[in-house]
């Protein structure tokens, strides 16, 4: 006992002398930097199909086939950080997303397209869980919330980011150069990376690469982590949903946008994103499950009134109110999960990674069959309510630790 606690004195004193602010920047950069190639493809959907002679819905392949390499990713992704170490596999990882990108860039074969996507997707697969798996172990407890609300700030930004890239790029000088300046943007975050973020501790040399998966009973029986990954399932879900419903609705002639104009609109719900990063400092305050129930609240409420209002104005600043929610209960979610996984860590925030990307992967058929079934956007978005309410009820269900570790270390 005496022994681990000189160990944990040591690391502390190591900590106290690391640059916290700068690590925060470059993870949260790399965040937005690393998820927008999820995203890029969606605005290339329609020159993909005219480009390659293509029906829409196989256009979209690129997108979907990204998404498939990218949850098969995060689970193994894990386990192989804990053996070469944190930081050694982002960096690996970026590498790959360079020469992966430069060479999407170069290609005019669709079968190569997709192929180089799945590969792509494989690759950016190597950030997201690793780099929460990184905040954990780097920074500490009070310090902890505010990093994984940056990276995970990255993450939503990139959804916007990445489609706004994209059309700026492609209609300017074509859809080839959107993936080369992707690869020299991954270049230079592969040295930015690679000289100026810490390493983490040292890696395990006696871990097996699949131990972590030895693991993976002990977090399948556990009840409190299946109620979270309820809630990490709808929550994407909910959030590409949303948009996909918005840029129906106001592209219907009461409103009449145009995709520009409509880009704007998404654009403003940056302004809820930069909302995360107080999820640490607000669980200093109120318990992270607090934070989380009334996070899923604001949105859920958000969406229902948005299916009640015509007003331009008020959509959009109830858009921001529900990005608002998603961007404090996204970080609130991942300490939950880290915190109820305990010596399964790795692999519990693994799964949740993969079941919260592949929620994403679902919503745009979701809100096609919703709209479909509903017949109009307004019910639409009180369907979407409901599905997000799934979410709420599985937080309440969650039962808080008696002592809350945030509160007790801060």
């Amino acid at each position: 006992m005496s022994q681990l606690r000189t160990n944990n004195n040591v690391t502390q004193k190591e900590n106290v002398a690391l640059p916290y602010t700068w690590m925060i920047v470059i993870l949260c950069w790399s965040a937005v930097a690393v998820m927008s190639s999820l995203y890029v493809t969606i605005p290339l959907v329609p020159l993909f199909a005219k480009v390659f002679g293509k029906p829409l819905a196989e256009a979209a392949l690129p997108g979907s086939i990204f998404s498939l390499g990218f949850a098969a990713g995060c689970l193994i992704y894990g386990g192989l950080s804990d053996r070469f170490g944190r930081k050694q596999v982002i960096v690996a990882g970026l590498l790959a997303l360079t020469i992966l990108s430069l060479s999407l860039g170069l290609t005019h074969q669709y079968s190569v397209l997709v192929a180089l996507r799945l590969l792509q997707g494989l690759a950016a697969a190597t950030f997201s869980p690793v780099a929460l798996a990184y905040a954990v172990d780097m920074f500490p407890t009070e310090k902890r919330i505010t990093a994984i609300g940056f990276i995970s700030t990255g993450f939503l930004v990139a959804g916007i980011a990445g489609q706004v890239f994209s059309i700026a790029i492609s209609e300017q000088i074509g859809w080839n150069m959107v993936f080369q300046m992707l690869g020299m943007v991954y270049a230079i975050t592969f040295l930015i990376v690679l000289f100026f973020l810490p390493k983490a501790p040292s890696p395990q040399r006696g871990v097996r690469i699949w131990a972590a998966f030895g693991q993976l009973g002990t977090v399948l029986r556990s009840y409190p982590l299946w109620l979270s990954y309820t809630i990490a399932f709808v929550l994407l879900m909910s959030f590409v949903s949303m948009y996909t419903v918005l840029g129906s609705y106001l592209g219907n002639p009461e409103f009449g946008l145009n995709s520009r104009q409509m880009l704007y609109v998404r654009s403003a719900g940056i302004i809820g994103m930069l909302l995360s990063p107080l999820a640490g400092q607000l669980a200093l305050k109120f318990s992270v499950h607090f934070i989380l129930r009334t996070a899923l609240l604001l949105s859920i409420l958000s969406l229902a009134l948005m299916g009640m209002t015509h007003s331009l104005t008020a959509i959009v600043v109830l858009s921001v109110c529900f990005v608002s929610g998603i961007a404090l209960s996204v970080p609130s979610l991942i300490t939950i999960v880290g915190q109820l996984g305990g010596a399964a860590r790795a692999i519990a925030v693994s799964l949740y990674t993969f079941i919260l990307f592949a929620g994403t992967s679902l919503a745009p058929m979701l809100s096609i069959r919703l709209m479909g079934n509903s017949g109009n956007q307004m019910t639409t978005f009180m369907l979407l309510a409901a599905v997000l309410s799934v979410g709420l009820i599985a937080s309440l269900l969650i039962r808080r630790r008696q002592n809350d570790p945030l509160k007790r270390e801060a």
